[in-house]
């Protein structure tokens, strides 16, 4: 998606380095960290979800939902490599929004690997990947919150494509994605993953070490199948118990209501946002 996470230039490069073709996956561990009675309950949405770069206009959205393809919305909440402005995405955005029945997904654009080849404006480095990871955490809640989205939400880390092959960098990211979960779980918000399976969501997938990984994957592979279990690439054991997203379709310009977007297409499965 144009601008999303890196750019559309960028992430494309780091796709080519890393030797992936524009087609992708994921599988991560089950949030096992999760079962204490003080955690308010999971608010999981089951059904059609988009992605765009910028936040739409509330008037976008309601023209959307009336139309009712979608029922779900991922939103840019921070970061530094975030893409794109977001002039819409409010408090009061948020608000409006799940008055009018939307789920919304946070997405959180952290720190990139130190081999990824595509320009970005943050990146750790193997010292500081666990320090970075709580810095970007800690933001990520802050930003959430500030937007409305209460302690038992997701906050869906977004890691583009970078050399799994690369073992330090590669040791550095799962560090890194440890330390931003462990911090999110801390302050009672849901960890997840938006990745690639052909490098950072099969890093943490694939990793025999679990601890610490995020309970919620979204993965990108971009199949066209609307679904989250046909084509999951890894053990049919892992994020079962609705906590898997789909991205299946990137790049989709879809008219609704009168109101033209440029999306990327979701089966989403896993939990949204607790709004108040």
């Amino acid at each position: 998606m144009s601008k999303h996470r890196l750019s559309r230039k960028n992430r494309y490069i780091a796709l080519a380095v890393t030797g992936a073709a524009v087609v992708a996956g994921a599988g991560v561990a089950a949030q096992t960290s999760m079962a204490a009675p003080a955690w308010p309950a999971q608010k999981t949405y089951t059904g059609r979800a988009f992605d765009a770069c910028t936040a739409p206009s509330l008037t976008a959205m309601k023209a959307w939902k009336k139309d009712a393809y979608y029922g779900g919305v991922a939103v840019y909440v921070g970061g530094k490599n975030r893409g794109c402005a977001q002039p819409n995405l409010t408090k009061s955005w948020v608000k409006s929004v799940d008055t009018l029945g939307w789920r919304v997904i946070p997405l959180y654009v952290g720190a990139q690997p130190p081999c990824q080849k595509s320009g970005n404006k943050e990146r750790f480095t193997a010292a500081t990947a666990a320090s970075v990871g709580v810095s970007n955490a800690n933001d990520a809640i802050a930003k959430a919150s500030a937007l409305g989205m209460k302690a038992g939400s997701p906050i869906y880390l977004n890691m583009e494509s970078y050399d799994i092959a690369d073992k330090a960098c590669n040791d550095a990211t799962l560090a890194y994605v440890r330390s931003f979960t462990k911090t999110l779980r801390a302050k009672t918000y849901r960890a997840g993953l938006y990745g690639f399976s052909s490098s950072s969501a099969k890093a943490i997938a694939t990793a025999k070490d679990r601890t610490d990984l995020p309970g919620n994957l979204w993965y990108a592979l971009w199949n066209g199948q609307e679904t989250t279990t046909k084509d999951w690439p890894w053990d049919p054991k892992l994020y079962t118990g609705h906590s898997r997203g789909h991205q299946y379709k990137a790049n989709s310009k879809e008219t609704r209501g009168g109101h033209t977007i440029n999306v990327d297409r979701n089966a989403w499965d896993a939990p949204v946002a607790i709004i108040g």
